[in-house]
């Protein structure tokens, strides 16, 4: 009538995708109290799309894709096994290993990578891994399942290290309560930190990774995952944590880049890089052989990370990782950028899932879903807010790009 008060709200943000999420968010908050709104997005943004991948500059083409063009592709041949080189590396572990009961070591989660990994360790280089298992906590059965399949169709040995899980929840939730995008980081580092320390202390060389160029060398921007800072790692849960990390497995950066290579010889390969690796195949070998079960999406053997990916860091930050999935698969043209568009159309998961999902994982960490709800609606903190060791980590890379040949784009 004409008694209708109206108002104008600007909504905006400084990170991509959140200013509609924030507007829609209120317009929901409103009609709770009866209030009419409507949502106007003005008519003259111009959104840049990579005519590479699916991020871009106003050039129309992102640095992701200028470092492939420049440093990745003219030296890298994806359809091409490199199996005299393969070899010559796998004679080398295969003679540090003489006299031991395994030859090096390798991580498995029962996802693809790690995976298609064991049976190219013992298929083709035919080495003697043990099999190395960290349990987090929050692994799914189809990840149990598909580490079993690997470990008994392979006839290999495996070990598996648990992680106090008290404290991993402790750390968990300081890091959700320090509002951060990197809350991955408690499990990811205690995994990796976890086989580092075990192949130094049993004196295995050689440690086998499922890292490699075909489906990883478009890495998400440290503004969305940030990981391995002991320093920040050690803040925030000074902050915000209330049980002493006695048993949580550290190895910072330099612990590993530098005293565990030089001091102790330990030495990481990345066997997937030598040979034609199209995931889709892989999974259909490790299916048909082994009777492997494949995921939804990339990690998501894992329901923690399958709640931060599919829900925490899209919602809070309007960061989806998919992006940087699907950008490299473009790349390597195993996918093209309509296939991708389609994608990310798509929800990364079914809603009614990351309901019970976000539920289960409030509950593991001992808290209600709506004391969770509270704070992951606190304010979005960045590591610069908490102490951290991000010069070293620059400068580690530095030293990696002009040392080890590192040729990935790592965007700070």
């Amino acid at each position: 009538g004409d008694n209708m008060s109206k108002c104008l709200i600007i909504v905006g943000s400084r990170r991509d995708g959140n200013s509609l999420k924030l507007a829609k968010k209120i317009k929901k908050e409103l009609k709770k109290d009866r209030i009419i709104s409507n949502i106007i997005v003005p008519g003259n943004q111009k959104i840049y799309v990579c005519t590479g991948c699916m991020d871009c500059d106003e050039n129309g083409v992102c640095d992701y894709c200028r470092n492939f063009d420049k440093n990745i592709k003219p030296f890298w041949k994806p359809q091409e096994n490199r199996f005299d080189e393969l070899e010559e590396i796998a004679a080398k572990i295969r003679k540090a290993g003489e006299g031991q009961d395994y030859d090096c070591i390798l991580g498995l989660s029962g996802g693809a990578d790690s995976s298609y990994l064991a049976y190219i360790a013992v298929e083709v280089m035919h080495l003697r891994p043990l099999i190395f298992v960290v349990d987090t906590g929050w692994n799914l059965n189809v990840a149990v399942e598909n580490i079993e399949k690997i470990v008994k169709g392979l006839n290999l040995d495996m070990y598996t290290e648990v992680v106090n899980w008290k404290e991993m929840a402790d750390l968990q939730l300081s890091f959700f309560k320090a509002s951060i995008s990197s809350c991955d980081q408690p499990q990811d580092h205690a995994i990796f930190a976890a086989i580092y320390n075990y192949a130094v202390k049993h004196k295995i060389k050689y440690v086998l990774t499922g890292s490699n160029s075909a489906t990883e060398f478009i890495r998400p921007p440290v503004e969305w995952i940030y990981m391995n800072d002991t320093v920040m790692l050690k803040d925030i849960h000074r902050k915000f944590g209330k049980i002493p990390l006695k048993t949580y497995p550290l190895c910072g950066m330099l612990k590993y880049r530098i005293i565990y290579r030089y001091f102790y010889g330990m030495k990481r390969v990345f066997p997937l890089d030598f040979v034609v690796y199209d995931k889709e195949q892989a999974m259909d070998l490790l299916h048909e052989k082994f009777g492997w079960t494949k995921y939804e999406n990339k990690h998501y053997e894992n329901v923690f990370t399958r709640f931060f990916e599919g829900y925490y860091l899209p919602h809070k930050f309007g960061f989806d990782t998919r992006k940087n999935v699907c950008s490299n698969q473009i790349l390597t043209c195993t996918m093209t950028r309509e296939e991708a568009l389609k994608i990310l159309e798509t929800s990364p998961y079914d809603p009614e899932q990351m309901e019970l999902d976000k539920e289960y994982v409030a509950k593991k960490m001992g808290i209600t879903a709506t004391e969770f709800d509270d704070i992951i609606a606190r304010p979005n903190k960045t590591p610069k807010d908490y102490r951290n060791q991000m010069w070293i980590i620059k400068l580690g890379v530095l030293i990696s790009r002009i040392f080890e040949g590192e040729k990935r784009n790592l965007r700070f």
